[in-house]
C-alpha cells in the first residue's frame, strides 16, 4: 500500500477484485467440471493483472478468502473458527469440502504464494472475502457466526484487514453492525436503486432482476457514478458503492462487447469529469475462459483511465484510500 494522500477534490478510480478460486462456485461447480479449467487459469491471471497493475501504477482491493491465506490443510484447519454457520441449504457448507494437503496438490483451494504477490505489489490493497464465503443472505447465517468468520479472516491474514466485500453482495443492517467490531471500517455496497437492493439467495437468482441488470451492462440504465458525499455513512462505516461489474468475455455475447466497454468508459469519464468515484469490480477467474482477450481490455480500460489522469487529475485508489479520503473531505 502507498502513502499517497490523493487531493479530495479529484475524481477516484477504484478496482476491486473478488480472490476467491473455487470457494466462491463450490455449491454448484465442483472441481471436476469444465470450468474448473477457468479456476486454474485465474491463478496465471493473478499475476499478469497484479503486472499491469504495477506497470500503470494502479492501486486495486484484493477481497481474498480467507481460506486462501493458509499453506497446509492442517494450518486452514487450525485457523477456523469453531463456530460456524448453520445453512439451511447444507449444499452451502464449505466446511464439508474436500482438500488436498496444501497448494501444490490443491491450487484450487489454497493461494498462499498469490497473496505473497499481492501483498508485494505496490498500490495493492489486501481486503477480506471472509474466511469462508459467508452467505449473509441465506437462512441460517446469523451476526455471531459471521463475527467469528470475520475474526477468523483477520487472523489468517496476519495484518489488519479494513475493507470486506460481502459473498454475492449479500449483507445486511445486522451484518453491517458486525464490522466495527473486528476493525473493518469499508466496505463494497451495491449499487444504489431498487435493482440492486440487496436480497436473500434466492431473490437474488430471479430471471427478471438477472435481466434488468444484464441490460444496466450494457445501456445507460442508470447514473453509475458514486458520489462522494454517499460513501460515509452515520454509523462511521465506509460504503464504496460498486458502479459496475466488468462481465467476462463470452463468444455468445461477442456483438454486445464493445457496448459494455463502451458503457463502462462513459461511466469513468463521467466520474472524472465531475471529480466523483467510479468503481469497477470482477473475479480473477472471470478473466480464466479467455484470459488474453480479457486482458486485453483490461488494458483497454486501464489505457482510458491514463488519459482521464492526465486530463482530469482522475486518482487511482483503493476502498480503504476511498474512505480516508473520503473522511478528509468530510471531517
Amino acid at each position: 500500500m502507498s502513502d499517497l494522500q490523493p487531493t479530495v477534490a479529484s475524481g477516484a478510480f477504484v478496482l476491486s477484485v473478488d480472490f476467491e478460486l473455487h470457494w466462491g462456485v463450490r455449491d454448484h461447480t465442483p472441481p471436476e467440471a469444465p470450468y474448473a479449467q477457468a479456476l486454474r487459469a485465474a491463478r496465471g491471471v493473478v499475476t499478469e493483472t497484479l503486472r499491469r497493475f504495477e506497470t500503470r501504477g494502479v492501486a486495486c482491493t484484493w477481497a481474498t478468502v480467507g481460506f486462501l491465506f493458509a499453506r497446509t490443510r492442517d494450518e486452514q484447519e487450525a485457523l477456523s473458527p469453531a463456530s460456524r454457520p448453520a445453512y439451511a441449504d447444507a449444499a452451502l457448507d464449505p466446511y464439508a469440502e474436500p482438500v488436498g494437503s496444501g497448494e501444490s496438490e490443491d491450487p484450487l483451494h489454497f493461494a498462499a504464494s498469490l497473496v505473497d504477490e499481492i501483498r508485494a505489489a505496490p498500490r495493492q490493497e489486501l481486503a477480506t472475502h471472509t474466511f469462508s464465503h459467508y452467505y449473509c443472505g441465506e437462512p441460517g447465517a446469523t451476526p455471531e457466526t459471521f463475527r467469528a468468520d470475520l475474526r477468523a479472516a483477520q487472523k489468517a491474514s496476519g495484518e489488519p484487514v479494513r475493507s470486506i466485500v460481502f459473498p454475492r453482495n449479500q449483507s445486511g443492517d445486522a451484518f453491517l453492525a458486525v464490522l466495527p467490531d473486528v476493525g473493518i471500517d469499508v466496505y463494497r455496497g451495491n449499487p444504489e436503486g431498487r435493482l440492486w437492493r440487496a436480497e436473500d439467495g434466492a431473490m437474488g437468482r430471479q430471471l427478471p432482476r438477472r435481466l434488468a441488470r444484464l441490460a444496466d451492462s450494457y445501456l445507460p440504465v442508470r447514473d453509475d457514478v458514486v458520489r462522494w458525499d454517499s460513501v460515509l455513512r452515520p454509523d462511521g462505516l465506509a460504503d464504496v458503492r460498486a458502479s459496475q461489474f466488468l462481465r467476462p468475455v463470452s463468444p455468445r455475447l461477442a456483438p454486445l462487447r464493445p457496448l459494455h466497454l463502451r458503457r463502462l468508459r462513459q461511466g469513468m469519464t463521467a466520474a472524472a469529469r465531475r471529480k466523483q468515484v467510479y468503481h469497477l469490480w470482477w473475479h480473477p477467474h472471470n478473466f480464466g475462459t479467455y484470459p488474453e482477450e480479457s486482458l486485453r481490455d483490461l488494458d483497454a480500460l486501464l489505457d482510458h483511465f491514463e488519459r482521464l489522469r492526465d486530463r482530469y487529475g482522475f486518482a487511482s485508489l483503493t476502498m480503504a484510500e476511498v474512505a480516508d479520503a473520503a473522511r478528509r473531505r468530510n471531517p
